[in-house]
């Protein structure tokens, strides 16, 4: 193996982890409701340590991690309270 192809695979590597840092920014400073372009901009600008501000970063009491978690995705949760088909007043005659 030559030292360009070894040098290749690291700079490979080191793109992986650049987007992906930019991606887990982006989708924490979103989901404690700060908006995805400053996580996004935090991820590409400072790579892993953006990550790391945004897991001590508060998130806002508004925000969908303070209502559902930081991990949960479903259409309850993103849905909201009058739209929601499993609701009592979802929209259908009142019964006389």
């Amino acid at each position: 193996m030559t030292v360009f192809a070894l040098l290749g695979s690291i700079a490979l590597w080191l793109l992986f982890s650049w987007l992906g840092s930019a991606i887990v920014g982006s989708y924490l400073s979103g989901r404690k409701g700060y908006g995805e372009r400053i996580g996004l901009a935090s991820g590409l600008l400072l790579n892993v340590i953006g990550v790391l501000i945004w897991f001590v970063v508060p998130p806002r009491p508004e925000s969908l991690w303070k209502k559902v978690g930081p991990f949960r995705r479903g259409r309850a949760a993103e849905q909201p309270q009058h739209l929601r088909a499993d609701d009592a007043g979802s929209g259908a005659a009142p019964a006389a």
